[in-house]
């Protein structure tokens, strides 16, 4: 799988938006596990642990040598420690800031890329990218309920410096998971897709390891529910990372990463379904225009 041949565009999208449905289901199946005793530190280091299985067993599978180059596997190791960092931040401002916010802020990454693969001389956003990427972060907020319309704010208003920390949490996070695309494109476009994500895998897991050992604890699932949530989870990432980074290079980073905006959508809905989060006519009207953005995105020329 080292052919960097570009997909159909509709083949793409619809991919992009069936990885960014397996991400929500991923942080719902977490949801579930940390309401039954896990913690932070635990899941993801048993998720990432689990797609670099899952991701060995395919290599394995197909006679794939395990075998970079010294300086790919450098470069491999650089855009794994984006990846952890991307999700120390995006947990960060998670614990600092309402979840609302934090996701908000962390989907400003595809304008982040654009503007990294722009200023990098790379690929150039289209017009529609430029036009649709905002008009999906404004969606965003309203599907999201970030001003609160649709009921009170839940619990205390973060102090002003909690906010500000959160925020630029969030922001670190989409800033290293947009370097995270762009400098997986650039370098590792010609590396067997699953090997690239095996040594970001591994990466992950052994600084999620250090920060939950620096942590002083790990806590596992308390019954279980927890334990299917913990598994189920571990399922989704492993698969939907796997996707992401094995079909990126023949995807097209920079207009295509705004589809996954769709990712806190689905989490929506599903959050509705499964664990009986109420939707209201705002959030709707903000998921349609969503959506509305990502049929603009995907269309016209390339």
């Amino acid at each position: 799988m080292t052919s960097a041949t570009p997909l159909p565009r509709w083949l793409g999208v619809s991919l992009l938006l069936l990885i960014a449905a397996s991400f929500a289901s991923n942080h719902v199946a977490a949801r579930l596990a940390f309401d039954h005793g896990a913690n932070v530190a635990t899941a993801v280091a048993v998720r990432s642990m689990g797609a670099a299985l899952f991701v060995l067993a395919l290599l394995v599978r197909a006679g794939v040598p395990l075998r970079m180059s010294a300086t790919t596997l450098r470069r491999a190791i650089g855009i794994g420690l984006l990846v952890a960092i991307q999700s120390l931040c995006l947990y960060s401002a998670v614990a600092r800031i309402p979840v609302a916010l934090a996701l908000l802020a962390f989907n400003t990454f595809p304008l982040m890329l654009g503007l990294i693969s722009w200023a990098a001389g790379g690929e150039r956003p289209s017009r529609r990218a430029f036009v649709a990427m905002p008009i999906a972060l404004v969606g965003l907020a309203l599907a999201l309920d970030v001003a609160g319309f649709a009921r009170p704010p839940a619990g205390v208003a973060a102090e002003p410096t909690s906010m500000g920390v959160g925020v630029a949490f969030a922001l670190g996070g989409a800033a290293a998971f947009a370097s995270a695309l762009y400098l997986t494109t650039r370098w590792l476009a010609s590396t067997d897709g699953r090997l690239r994500t095996l040594v970001l895998m591994l990466v992950v897991t052994a600084v999620a390891i250090a920060s939950g050992a620096l942590g002083g604890r790990f806590e596992w699932p308390a019954d279980g529910i927890g334990w299917a949530a913990l598994a189920g989870l571990t399922v989704l990432y492993s698969s939907a990372i796997t996707a992401l980074f094995v079909l990126l290079p023949r995807l097209g980073a920079v207009n295509n990463a705004a589809v996954m905006n769709f990712e806190p959508i689905a989490a929506l809905f599903l959050g509705w379904v499964i664990l009986d989060q109420q939707v209201a006519v705002i959030q709707i009207a903000g998921a349609l225009i969503v959506i509305g953005a990502i049929v603009m995105l995907t269309t016209g020329q390339r």
